[in-house]
């Protein structure tokens, strides 16, 4: 329940921000970046004097929605320290992947249960739709996206793979490796997620493990 309403919070986030930057866009020359913290929305409505109604209009209207994004991001922070206090307690170790943050592993733990269910790593990315589908034809061999498996789960691989490209990592060394070798982006994108499939799933067996090692577990 809790990490669906992270969720809900997160789509409400976007919405409210996407709100706001259009009508930044209307009160500053050039508008503002696309991704913007309320404190920073906060510095550049103070910039903004308009005269005309239709301007006062869109101002309080943009401080209106900072307010709610302000509010937005005070719930978020609490849920995320109440996740990764759960998280904790449940012996996971899924945070120290990068990568994953508290509702990731919330939702990993949420939506696999039982990772033992999962009689192979291949059977799990095929369940969270990481592993691709044969796609040859004649002597041409081509593999394309997997649409099936459960998209939050593979929401939180993706974002994984997003911080992880942005950051010196084993996984955006790993793209880079497949780039060079010749291999378009969206394809290497793809190999990546199916590459942290394992990781989390080699993960997630050994934090099972290790709970069932321990004297009561």
């Amino acid at each position: 329940m809790l990490a669906d309403r992270r969720d809900e919070l997160g789509q409400a986030r976007t919405q409210v921000t996407g709100r706001l930057h259009r009508l930044l866009l209307e009160l500053l020359p050039g508008g503002a970046r696309k991704y913007l913290s309320a404190r920073q929305a906060r510095a550049l409505i103070a910039t903004v004097k308009p005269r005309d109604l239709a301007g006062k209009t869109r101002r309080r209207l943009a401080v209106e929605l900072i307010g709610e994004l302000e509010a937005i991001d005070k719930k978020t922070r609490a849920l995320d320290k109440e996740l990764t206090g759960l998280v904790t307690a449940r012996g996971s170790t899924l945070m120290d992947l990068h990568g994953i943050g508290p509702s990731g592993a919330a939702r990993l733990l949420a939506d696999v249960a039982d990772v033992h269910r999962f009689a192979s790593r291949d059977r799990f990315a095929s369940w969270n739709g990481t592993a691709p589908l044969d796609a040859s034809s004649g002597s041409q061999s081509r593999r394309r996206l997997s649409r099936a498996g459960n998209r939050r789960i593979n929401r939180v691989l993706h974002i994984m793979a997003v911080v992880q490209l942005r950051n010196q990592t084993e996984g955006r060394a790993y793209f880079d490796e497949r780039r060079a070798s010749g291999m378009p982006s969206m394809m290497a994108m793809r190999a990546l997620k199916r590459r942290l499939s394992n990781v989390v799933f080699a993960r997630m067996l050994a934090d099972q493990k290790r709970r069932e090692a321990s004297p009561g577990g």
